[in-house]
């Protein structure tokens, strides 16, 4: 019968093996990350995002454009929590003007973590847009508390974006008008 024999513990070598996995483990998420950064231009704006309602809850959306020129939305609140998803639209027009179509749908923010992300290359009819074409775009961001029933009226938080923010000059909207989500 073979006995195992025990080997001593060499801990510089312990040592040395550690921080090889430790490094690996680093510099493989700094790659992911730099994949990541790769999809990226740098160019990005940033727009407020009110409170709409009794509820207290604002935030930011940013607008990321992306290497093939289409933008990455990326909507964060503060103020949400639970298992909701709120809906998120894109109208054309100032937020405190009523009926503004609905020129894309963007992701649900999830309540649990206030935050959503949407890639836009397409408005809702199809027609192409680019991150640069969003910037131009004289439009506002709504933020709803449920994509039906009475709640779908109550806006969580909103604010203007492209050039509805600029002609503004960035001041806050004082009302929101009820979108047009039928």
């Amino acid at each position: 019968m073979l006995k195992a024999r025990k080997l001593p513990l060499n801990i510089a070598v312990m040592k040395r093996l550690f921080a090889v996995i430790a490094w690996s483990m680093i510099l493989g998420a700094c790659q992911e990350t730099e994949n990541d950064l790769q999809d990226f231009t740098g160019n990005e704006a940033t727009y407020p995002l009110q409170a709409g309602s009794d509820y207290a809850v604002h935030g930011h959306i940013t607008f990321k454009e992306r290497r093939d020129g289409s933008a990455q939305a990326i909507v964060q609140l503060t103020g949400t929590g639970g298992n909701m998803l709120h809906p998120v639209h894109l109208h054309l027009g100032d937020i405190s003007e009523p009926g503004s179509e609905i020129a894309v749908l963007l992701n649900p923010v999830q309540a649990a973590t206030g935050r959503s992300e949407t890639i836009i290359n397409r408005l809702s009819d199809e027609t192409p847009i680019t991150y640069a074409d969003i910037l131009g775009l004289y439009a506002s961001i709504k933020v709803h508390l449920s994509e039906s029933g009475p709640e779908r009226d109550i806006i969580l938080a909103g604010g203007n974006i492209g050039q509805a923010y600029t002609q503004a000059n960035g001041r806050r909207a004082m009302e929101m008008a009820i979108c047009k989500s039928e």
